[in-house]
């Protein structure tokens, strides 16, 4: 029998964290990208050990600076993430180079993606091509990490269906069947708990059952969130910041997702078998800005339970 989503998710957040709910979100993941992580001193004094910190991977990244970047955080005792974005792979010798390297490194982790370019540099279109090289189980990755888009991705479905994203969401499925390595999704960034539910319930209601990374956006000024919203195709949801821009008395204070979170809290407490495992912070308004935001909520939300 097909699973329902809760009708009213965003009401009352319960502020009594049971552990098991609670931990996903305090065993959350954050992105950086080189230039970004330059500004962090000491990882090991500025996220938890063993943090899960992804590598974006943004046209014009240089490979080497990548890999400086994934030797600083392992020396930190980070696991580190890096991104294969399929359009900005050149070819398939591009390709082994990449994930040779940084499993020399001890790299055994990966987020394979499409990446946001619209044109293709190479021979790559899409993460599936990536995957049938077979190079990730060549060089020893554990964890395969794929995208997920709660509220679609036009990129993919252009008329506004999930028929495709959906098929390709069969085949991870699949190749998740033949692969010793563990596959979990990372979704983009919403606004609304609820546009999420339906997806993962619709996920599950088609057999696809990867655990889910949850994409929460870092606190930051309204109008660079709005900015981000609107370059990354943020979906209905971000009807919740066009509101918020809309009253005088919020405008000019910055976005913060606490809100969101404890409605994810509340709704994890309540619907256990839910897929969602963990969070995964897009920090915005700054690297640094995120990881206080990260500590203060965890503060807070601590001395409440």
């Amino acid at each position: 029998m097909p699973v329902k989503a809760d009708n009213n998710p965003e009401a009352n957040p319960n502020t009594f964290l049971e552990k098991r709910n609670w931990e996903a979100v305090e065993n959350f993941s954050i992105e950086v990208m080189p230039r970004t992580a330059e500004k962090i001193i000491d990882f090991k004094n500025f996220l938890p050990k063993k943090t899960k910190v992804y590598i974006a991977h943004i046209e014009g990244s240089d490979i080497n600076s990548m890999l400086t970047t994934a030797r600083r955080l392992i020396d930190s005792e980070m696991t580190v993430i890096p991104h294969f974005p399929a359009r900005l792979i050149k070819n398939s010798s591009q390709l082994e180079e990449w994930v040779k390297r940084y499993g020399e490194l001890g790299v055994n982790h990966g987020l394979v993606l499409a990446g946001g370019v619209k044109k293709p540099v190479g021979d790559f279109s899409d993460s599936m091509q990536l995957i049938e090289t077979s190079y990730f189980d060549k060089y020893g990755f554990k964890n395969i990490y794929f995208a997920g888009h709660p509220e679609g991705n036009k990129d993919i479905d252009k008329k506004g269906s999930d028929e495709l994203v959906m098929k390709a969401l069969q085949w991870k499925r699949d190749f998740s069947l033949r692969t010793d390595a563990k596959i979990e999704l990372t979704t983009q960034f919403c606004f609304e708990i609820g546009p999420i539910i339906d997806w993962e319930v619709s996920l599950r209601n088609n057999g696809i059952n990867f655990p889910i990374n949850l994409g929460v956006a870092g606190p930051a000024k309204l109008q660079t969130m709005i900015k981000f919203a609107i370059l990354c195709g943020i979906g209905p949801s971000i009807r919740v910041l066009e509101r918020r821009a809309k009253d005088l008395t919020k405008l000019f204070l910055p976005y913060s997702p606490s809100d969101f979170l404890s409605k994810l809290i509340k709704y994890k407490s309540e619907n256990p078998e839910t897929n969602i495992k963990s969070i995964h912070f897009f920090p915005l308004g700054g690297i640094l800005q995120t990881g206080e935001f990260i500590k203060s909520f965890f503060n807070e939300k601590t001395h409440e339970a």
